[in-house]
Order: C-alpha cells, then structure tokens, then sequence
C-alpha cells in the first residue's frame, strides 16, 4: 500500500519537477554542480552612506532599537556588538559549520536551522533603513557595521546561511529596498555591489531546484534575480542576464502556481502572503525604474491572489487564519506592526495589482509611501467567495467569517485539514487552526495532521498517509462541493471526500447573523470518529449539554439527539517555534451518523 500511494504521488507531483530536483541532489553529491565552482570576494563597507535629504516618509521602524527578533515573537536583548550569526537561540545551541561549504552541511546540526537562518534574513536592514530615511545616523552606523560583521563572518559560499537560495532571495530583496528607501539605488556604494553579486551568483545556478519545488522558493528567487540584475545593470556584465531570468520566471511562476481564481499551490494563507509580497516589490520596482510591464496574465493571476488574500484577512485586527504551513517567513517589515497583521501586505498589492482601497487609512498604508505606490480611492466591501481551483469556501455575514477548507490539489498538500472551520466574530478567532511550530522540532508533525484541525478524525490516523516530513500520499479528492451561497438570510456552502480507507465525511455550514450552523454527515468504512472543534482561549464552561464561553455558546447532536462534548486542552502554534495551550471540545461516535454543530454568538 505504501508503495502504490508513493507512486501515485510522484505521479501528482510530476516527473519534470522530480528531475529537476534529483539533478541538483545528484549534481551536489558527485561536486559536478556549476553551483560549487563559484568563488567570490568578501563584501567590505561602506554599503550605504547618509541619505542627501530627507523627504516626507512614514513613521520609522523601532522594533530592533534593542532587541533581537525571530518569527515575529521571541525577542532577546540585543548584545554590545553584532550578534552570533550561527547561534539558535531556541536549542542554545550553534552551528559548528561555519566554515564548511555550504553543500557540506546537514540542515539540523544545531537543531531547527530556521532559527539560524533568521537574523540573516535582514530584517534588521530594512528597519534601520527606516530610520536612517529620518536622518538617524546612530541607526545607519549600525547599520553598516552588523552588515561589515555580516559579510565577514559568511565568506561567499560558506556556512549555514549560503545553503538556501530563498534565504538568499530574502537578504537581495530587503538590501536593495533599504537602498531605495535611503535613496541610493542609483549610485549605490562599492559594498552593497559586491554583496548583491555574491548573492545573485549562488541564486541563478540552483534556480532549476527551486521550479522543482513548486512553492515559493522560484517566486522568491525569481523576484531576487529580476529586482537584483536591474540594480547590477550597469555594473556588471552578467546582470541583463539575471534580470532576464528572473523576470522569465515571475512570468512562468505566476501562471503555473497561482490559480485562476488566485489561489495559490501551498495551500497556506502565510505563504500566500510571502508569494504576494514578491510579486509586489517586484512589480513596484518595475514602476520605480520605468522598465517594460508584466504581461495581462501576471497581473490578472496576481490581482486574483490579492482578493484571495484579502477575503481571508480579518478587517478588525488584520489577522487572518492559520491554514496552511508557516514557517515565519515575511517580506518587507516596513512598520512595526505585528507579524500577523496582514493589512500592509494587501494594501500594497490592492494598490498594485487591483487599482483598489483595501482597508481604508491607517497604519497599514506606510508600504505604499515608502514604495512611492499611490493611494487608491476606490474600495469594495468584503464578501463572500468560493474559490473552487483550490478549495476554500469563505462565507462573510456582517461580523463574522467563516472558512471551510476543501480539497482540491493540483499541487503537494502540506496539511491533513480538508474540511476544516476556521470562524471569526468581531476580530476573535472563535475556531481555529493548530498553525506549523516546527518543520523539526519532535512531536512537529502532529501540527500538519488531521487531529489538529476542526474536522472529523477517522479511527485516529490522518485523513491521507503521510509519505514524508513534508509529503502525504493519495491525495482526497472533494465530492459534493457546492459553492456559496447567499439566501434568506444565509451564506452556506458544502463539500465532502472519501479517503483512501473507504471512510467518508460531508460539511455543510450555514454563516447567518447570530452565529455557525456546521451538519457532518459521516459514513462508509470507519470504527470510530472523532469530531474536534478547537477553541479560542476564555473561560469556557459546561452547562448540561451546553458548552460557553464570554465569546460564545456551542451546542452538538448527534442524530437529533443532545450530547455532552468533552472539554480537553490542546496545543496552537500562531507564530513559527511558538507553542500554546488552547481549549478543544470533542465528541465522538463509532457508527455512522450525522453531528449538527450550532455556534451562537
């Protein structure tokens, strides 16, 4: 069995998309790679210089005034000098690897290599930048000294933080933004060139694994090559070159991966964001250098992905659902705002891509004025929409958002979590998702499957088999799947699948103004099932068959009749390597029946 579910997913997964990647694996294991015969100097400051005025900007960065920062969340005082670019602050531990090629060096020596790659996101840069934009020349010292230590301390192509051509896409991105914003992008300094060339050097060769990967990596990469060879054009000889590549790929990227609908192949709102954010500096740079447009098809498919992202955004907070893998990658920290709040990403990409208003004044339009992107007037109000191409039922009624998460997999599923209810109310995620925590990190994988996900558990095993860390086998497929509806006072929408052991599940819920009406119908080959809802944090209490909360009241039948849920405690993980303890209520039945789940605000 688990061989024929291997082969009917290397079958989905394409055999193009293998090659590529088993080239690169087979090229790097024999050192026939072009990839590992670059060479390329130290860059040395100065990188960037004062800004010669200073215009009307938005309000700066201060998040790193005096921390250090990872995901979003966890945040240590920053030292006397540079920090430790090797060092993981989650495992206390360091990469012992630093001065070995690249290729030589395992992913998980010092535990989640993420939490090392994190402070070599740049992050810091583009905040400094900010203030350097408001003549805070302290800020723009320290600026060009963490960059000096950088770039000393990761001699192309050494080290831990030269092994991903995406983390290298993210440094390229951020550092030419900060020249941008401080102005310098025309006559940029002697060091930034070295640094960016050394960059786009280790990206262009390994470009051929990143399509294989059909995610985000050929669209962060592609945009790296774009952006970076424009910059480089009268700098060196191989830019036209890169920017040529890169824009080929945004093109072809755009129209493979993102959907006519917008959604997008990684099935994840998080990742949904980086692609978007992308496509958006790309297309802003594009502007800001007066060089040709995209093509009608990049910018229909990304004006798609801005609706999709837009829906799904909660207008209260600007949060949004956990759905979907989130490794606590983000583009563009131009504002201080809380890594969750993904307002500024679509008010940028509304403006780009839609000629529209998404959210209206506030906090989340800085991007715009630091891009020079001009303010849109013209703004809709959001709605309810299915979007078929990649399973996502949203309903809005008023206050309140509901999400049902369908399969339909043209790409590698990440998640367990078909049919799935993230509910939203006045801001609160009433229902939520568990979120990644850790692509490493032991007990990781429970996050990605079925028993973390407000849907029905069949005999305790997930929904597909899981074939890999980062691979399920036998895809579902949706039977039944009705899209939204607006009636009477009512948005509905359905779907259902069967899995590969023969059990079979069908949703349908109904959004009306003073809650959620969620009708499982359950059957074929199964002996016991679960039904699980996860909880936003309250004091949740039991009253007879009623459970309650300051947010809201649930009740479950099962075939008609009242039961009693159980009320356990479970785990959430809204930012990367982030753990919580959240309320979860249960029922389960070991027949076929159907649940009826009524959430009252």
């Amino acid at each position: 069995m688990n061989l024929l579910a291997r082969l009917r997913t290397y079958r989905h997964l394409g055999p193009v998309n293998i090659a590529r990647v088993a080239a690169y694996r087979l090229g790097l294991k024999s050192g026939w790679h072009p990839v590992q015969r670059l060479s390329a100097p130290a860059a040395a400051a100065p990188f960037f210089v004062a800004p010669q005025k200073y215009s009307d900007v938005p309000a700066e960065n201060t998040n790193w005034d005096v921390f250090l920062w990872w995901f979003g969340w966890k945040r240590k005082p920053q030292p006397d000098g540079p920090p430790d670019w090797f060092a993981n602050p989650f495992s206390d531990r360091e990469s012992s690897n630093a001065d070995l090629d690249w290729w030589h060096i395992p992913d998980f020596d010092a535990g989640d290599i993420k939490a090392i790659w994190e402070l070599s996101r740049f992050d810091w840069v583009i905040a400094w930048a900010t203030k350097a934009a408001h003549g805070d020349m302290e800020a723009l010292e320290k600026l060009n000294l963490w960059l000096s230590d950088w770039a000393s301390s990761n001699p192309p192509y050494k080290g831990p933080n030269w092994k991903c051509g995406q983390e290298a896409s993210i440094r390229v991105i951020h550092l030419i933004t900060a020249a941008w914003l401080l102005g310098q992008d025309k006559k940029p300094e002697p060091g930034i060139l070295d640094l960016l060339r050394a960059h786009l050097q280790r990206i262009a060769p390994t470009m051929s694994y990143a399509i294989g990967q059909q995610n985000n990596h050929a669209t962060s990469e592609a945009a790296a090559l774009f952006i970076g060879g424009s910059f480089l054009s009268k700098h060196d000889t191989r830019a036209k070159g890169w920017e040529r590549k890169g824009r080929h790929w945004l093109e072809e990227r755009a129209a493979t991966l993102i959907e006519r609908d917008g959604s997008f192949s990684q099935y994840s709102v998080n990742y949904h964001r980086l692609m978007l954010d992308t496509f958006s500096l790309a297309e802003a740079w594009r502007r800001h250098r007066d060089l040709p447009h995209f093509s009608e098809r990049l910018n229909s498919r990304l004006a798609a992905a801005t609706e999709w992202l837009w829906l799904l955004t909660d207008s209260y907070t600007g949060d949004a659902p956990n759905i979907g893998a989130n490794d606590g990658a983000r583009l563009l920290p131009l504002n201080g705002d809380d890594y969750r709040d993904y307002r500024p990403s679509v008010q940028l990409a509304s403006a780009l891509f839609q000629n529209s208003n998404a959210f209206g004044p506030g906090a989340w339009t800085a991007p715009l004025r630091w891009l020079q992107v001009a303010d849109q007037k013209s703004r809709a109000v959001q709605h309810s929409k299915s979007f078929d191409d990649g399973g996502y039922h949203v309903l809005r009624k008023n206050h309140a958002m509901a999400i049902l998460r369908y399969p339909r997999f043209s790409f590698r599923p990440s998640q367990a979590d078909a049919l799935h209810v993230d509910l939203w109310y006045c801001g609160v995620n009433l229902l939520r998702d568990a979120g990644t925590f850790s692509y490493n990190a032991e007990g990781a994988n429970w996050f990605s499957g079925t028993a973390a996900h407000n849907t029905v558990e069949f005999d305790g095993r997930d929904q597909m088999p899981r074939l890999g860390r980062f691979l399920f086998g036998d895809w579902l497929t949706a039977n039944s799947a009705i899209s939204v509806q607006e009636v009477a006072g009512l948005v509905t929408a359905a779907a259902g699948y069967s899995d590969y052991h023969g059990a079979e599940h069908h949703r349908a819920i109904k959004l009306a103004n003073g809650g959620l009406v969620c009708t499982d119908s359950i059957s074929g080959d199964f002996k016991n099932a679960c039904l699980r809802w996860r909880l936003a944090p309250g004091n949740w209490r039991i009253d007879g068959v009623v459970l309650s909360s300051e947010h809201c009241t649930i009740s479950i039948e099962i075939d008609g009749t009242p039961v009693k849920p159980a009320l356990g405690k479970t785990e959430e993980s809204r930012y990367y390597l982030q753990k919580n303890t959240i309320p979860v209520a249960s029922v389960s039945v070991d027949h076929p029946a159907t649940l009826v789940t009524k959430v009252t605000f």
